[in-house]
């Protein structure tokens, strides 16, 4: 079986800025799959060329065995590759019902007409409705997206995600500005991701990655420093150094 997802020498540079150092990483099906390193590591970066919002200045990216590289972002989600964002992107004045919806039409691509082609199908009212309850916003389907506490807003990220019926999700930071009492809830949706979905999780926060990884790669100026199982990484006296020193790149 071909790996969800595989990178070979990816690079990529801006001017004389290397922000991508010639990374090649394999993603297993079914991964759980952890990529950290100090801040400016590029790990933003490298998603970013994983997902078509950058090109890469050399190198290729596999989506389950098929090359992907010349691809736009927009196919690269058609294809089951779907991404979370470090800021949200939410729609404020829509309803999680809407949101959710709308991921949904545009999968089945209903585009402009979505709401009423939803609308009159009870099976598609009844998928957002589970999407929406696996992540604990079932109650708060038809609230603005704007008045919803923030943790509630990244869980609703991952549901318009997860809508997207992804083969590969890329989860970049989900826990970044959730206050500390709400955090429970992000690990618990993380962790409940179904198993034929290989996540790779960007983070920071290393007990949501060491709750959650079974690998983990470590990214330092822009190139794969380490990578192993989480045993060997959290062993590994190096990769303390770079966080302990609070090594980064530019």
């Amino acid at each position: 079986m071909a790996p969800a997802l595989r990178t070979i020498g990816l690079h990529k540079n801006f001017g004389g800025l290397v922000a991508t150092a010639d990374v090649s990483l394999t993603l297993e099906p079914g991964a759980r799959h952890a990529l950290i390193g100090p801040n400016g590591a590029g790990k933003t970066t490298f998603v970013n060329l994983l997902t078509g919002v950058l090109t890469p200045s050399a190198g290729r990216i596999l989506l389950e065995g098929a090359d992907i590289t010349g691809e736009s972002a927009h196919r690269r989600v058609r294809r089951g590759l779907a991404r979370t964002f470090q800021i949200n992107q939410l729609f404020r004045d829509l309803t999680p019902l809407e949101t959710i919806g709308l991921a949904v039409s545009e999968r089945q691509g209903t585009g402009r007409d979505w709401w009423r082609r939803v609308g009159t199908k009870g099976a598609v009212i009844g998928e957002i409705v589970a999407i929406a309850e696996r992540f604990g916003l079932g109650d708060a389907l038809e609230e603005r997206t704007a008045t919803l506490p923030y943790g509630k807003q990244r869980l609703l990220e991952i549901a318009i995600a997860f809508a997207c019926r992804p083969r590969v999700l890329l989860l970049d930071e989900p826990a970044a500005g959730v206050p500390e009492a709400e955090r429970h809830e992000i690990l618990a949706a993380v962790a409940a991701l179904p198993r034929d979905v290989a996540v790779l999780l960007i983070e920071h926060d290393m007990d949501l990655v060491f709750s959650f990884a079974d690998r983990i790669s470590v990214l330092v100026n822009g190139a794969l420093f380490r990578d192993g199982t989480v045993e060997e990484i959290a062993r590994d006296p190096a990769v303390r150094a770079v966080y302990l020193g609070e090594e980064a790149d530019a």
